[in-house]
C-alpha cells in the first residue's frame, strides 16, 4: 500500500491544501488492476489529514480489499461553504477534490465505486456531501455524529467549550437562522433527494453507546428510514474516541461493495500456510 502526502493547489479555498493518500498500486506480485474504488474520508475537529492513519488501522484494511483512501485537511470548518470567505469545503470535498484525485491517480470514476465517510466533524460532512452531491457518491458513512442543523439557532455564547458557542457556529454556518432548511441541514438533503426520484446513495451509521451523541445519531437513523434509504445502524461498546472508531471504519470497510486480498507486506509476507 502506497502512503502518499500530496499538496494541491484547489480553486474552492483558493490556497493549498494538505492530502494523505493510500493507494494499493505497489502490491507484490505486480498484476493489471481497473481503476481503484476510492473511500474520501474525513477528519473529526481539531484533527488533520493525518489523523485516520494515526488512529487506526485504516491502511491495512484498505489494503485487504484493494481500495485507495483519500483524506484531506478539513480544518475546523465541518466542511460546509462559506461563500464570503471564499472557503468552499463542501465544494471542495463534494466536487474538486474528487475531480483533482482522479486525475493524478487511477481511481474509478463510477458512482458506484466512490464512497464517503468521516467521524464526528467528519461525519457530518460526509452525510452532508454524500447527500448533496449524490451524483458522486454510491456510498455515505457516519461515525458518531448528528445533525448539526437541529436546535443550532438556540446556541449561546456561554457554552463551555467554544466550539459549541454561538459565534462560532455563526462563522462556520453563518445566520443560524436561515440553517434549517438550508444545504446545511441533513434532514431537508434527505428528503430533497428521495423526492427527486434519482438513486439514493447507501448509508451506514454508528454510534457508542456512551457517545454524547447517540440520540442524536438515533434520530438521524429514523429519518434515513423514514425517507426509504438502504441504512445500516449499528450501536456498540463505546464513547466519543478512537476504539470506537477503529472498530468501526473496519465494519464501513466490510460493509462497502468491495473485494480483494492483501499482497506481500512487512505485515503478510505472502508465507504458504
Amino acid at each position: 500500500m502506497a502512503y502518499l502526502q500530496v499538496s494541491l493547489m484547489t480553486e474552492s479555498l483558493m490556497r493549498t491544501v494538505g492530502v494523505t493518500v493510500l493507494l494499493p498500486a505497489d502490491k507484490l506480485p505486480r498484476q493489471e488492476e481497473a481503476p481503484f474504488k476510492t473511500l474520501y474520508l474525513l477528519h473529526g475537529i481539531f484533527g488533520s489529514q493525518y489523523d485516520w492513519i494515526n488512529g487506526t488501522n485504516v491502511q491495512r484494511w484498505a489494503d485487504e480489499k484493494n481500495l485507495a483512501v483519500v483524506m484531506p485537511a478539513g480544518e475546523n470548518m465541518f466542511y460546509v461553504d462559506q461563500p464570503d470567505a471564499h472557503t468552499m469545503y463542501g465544494q471542495f470535498v463534494g466536487e474538486e477534490l474528487v475531480e483533482l484525485t482522479r486525475r493524478m491517480f487511477p481511481l474509478s470514476r463510477r458512482r458506484e465505486d466512490t464512497f464517503i465517510a468521516g467521524l464526528s466533524m467528519g461525519g457530518y460532512g460526509a452525510l452532508r456531501n454524500g447527500l448533496k452531491y449524490a451524483d458522486t457518491f454510491g456510498c455515505i458513512a457516519g461515525l458518531s455524529t448528528a445533525d448539526i442543523a437541529e436546535g443550532i439557532e438556540a446556541r449561546t455564547d456561554d457554552a463551555p467549550r467554544y466550539y459549541n458557542t454561538r459565534r462560532y457556529a455563526q462563522a462556520v454556518f453563518g445566520d443560524l437562522s436561515k440553517v434549517r432548511g438550508s444545504d446545511r441541514d441533513l434532514s431537508r438533503l434527505m428528503n430533497t433527494l428521495a423526492a427527486s426520484g434519482k438513486p439514493l446513495p447507501r448509508v451506514y451509521l454508528a454510534c457508542g453507546a456512551d457517545d454524547p451523541l447517540l440520540d442524536g445519531s438515533r434520530r438521524l437513523r429514523d429519518r434515513f428510514r423514514q425517507n426509504g434509504f438502504d441504512l445500516t445502524y449499528e450501536e456498540g461498546p463505546g464513547s466519543h474516541e478512537w476504539d470506537f472508531w477503529n472498530r468501526h471504519i473496519k465494519r464501513v470497510i466490510d460493509w462497502l461493495p468491495l473485494s480483494g486480498k492483501a499482497g506481500i507486506s512487512s505485515g503478510n509476507v505472502g508465507l504458504d500456510k
